[in-house]
């Protein structure tokens, strides 16, 4: 069971939201919340990230050819050529269909930067721990020998929106998809070690357990069936779980099994007494109940809602 795929392929609303930005200094964009996360590329040139004019916030970041950033809470925040630019708001336009991304050009006398801007739809009702614990800015620089499949990514990426090659409004998108993927990778690998769910999954123990709800959902888990299948002792299991993931086993347990339940209204016609059993409910009036208490509405009118 690959974990992240299935936890991401449960967050996600939509094809990502992209825009190929360029800009000639002095320049200064402005971008609002999104409930997603966003994220740049930069593929030419270089920029400042930094919060908007007097909000508080994360520390102004210089970004260079080949960096990538993802804001995974989705803050408003700036991109200038230099601290202090004035802004304008960012607006893409789609000058056609046979253009893989909307476009933004900010005109001027000075050096040119070339970004991808985007933002990836996610959902966050009772976030997952994943989302929780992404910080406001991850800043992946791009280092020589750091993280060399996002650094393939970025240069495939680059490739294709210079070039224009046949097929470029198919294979763009879908760099742009996969990148979240490689971001998150980069971002667990170099937070492996400290509090949360990199370590949840970088720790063999808990990775099986994680491994074993999201395998089978619907079973009957008990503390001491996930330790067993995470090779410890309940209590020594439930301790460390906790410590990892930030929430006990079978707190988790029936978190996943909410998410998954709402992916299954959503994305499927399937009825109540089906869903139930496939998320661990023995009827349909257990499973709405549980429901509710989880996401404020009933199994009916959150399909309804998804849907409209």
């Amino acid at each position: 069971m690959d974990v992240l795929a299935d936890v991401l392929a449960a967050l996600r609303s939509g094809a990502p939201v992209a825009a190929q930005t360029e800009a000639h200094a002095p320049w200064g964009l402005r971008f609002d919340h999104t409930t997603g996360a966003a994220f740049h590329v930069v593929l030419a040139g270089s920029a400042w990230l930094a919060p908007l004019p007097g909000e508080a916030g994360f520390e102004p970041v210089e970004l260079g050819r080949g960096d990538v950033v993802l804001l995974g809470r989705g803050v408003p925040h700036a991109l200038t050529s230099a601290p202090g630019t004035p802004l304008v708001g960012f607006r893409p336009t789609r000058p056609s269909t046979a253009t893989p991304f909307g476009r933004v050009s900010l005109p001027g006398p000075g050096a040119r930067t070339t970004i991808v801007c985007g933002a990836y739809r996610l959902r966050r009702h009772r976030p997952h721990p994943l989302l929780r614990d992404l910080p406001e800015v991850v800043h992946l620089p791009a280092v020589p020998g750091r993280h060399p499949g996002l650094r393939a990514l970025v240069r495939l990426l680059d490739d294709e929106l210079a070039a224009h090659p046949p097929g470029a409004a198919v294979v763009a998108p879908s760099l742009v998809d996969a990148l979240l993927v490689y971001m998150l990778r980069a971002w667990l690998s170099e937070s492996a070690g400290t509090p949360g769910w990199s370590a949840a999954l970088a720790d063999p123990v808990t990775a099986r357990a994680l491994a074993a709800i999201h395998g089978d959902p619907a079973r009957a888990w008990t503390v001491e069936q996930l330790g067993a299948a995470a090779g410890l002792s309940r209590a020594a299991f439930a301790r460390r779980f906790t410590a990892l993931v930030g929430e006990p086993p079978l707190t988790y347990l029936t978190r996943w099994r909410m998410t998954t339940a709402a992916r299954l209204l959503r994305e499927t016609d399937r009825p109540l007494a089906q869903v139930a059993p496939a998320v661990g409910y023995g009827s349909a009036f257990a499973f709405a109940k549980a429901f509710r208490r989880e996401y404020a509405t009933t199994p009916g009118s959150y399909r309804s809602a998804a849907l409209s």
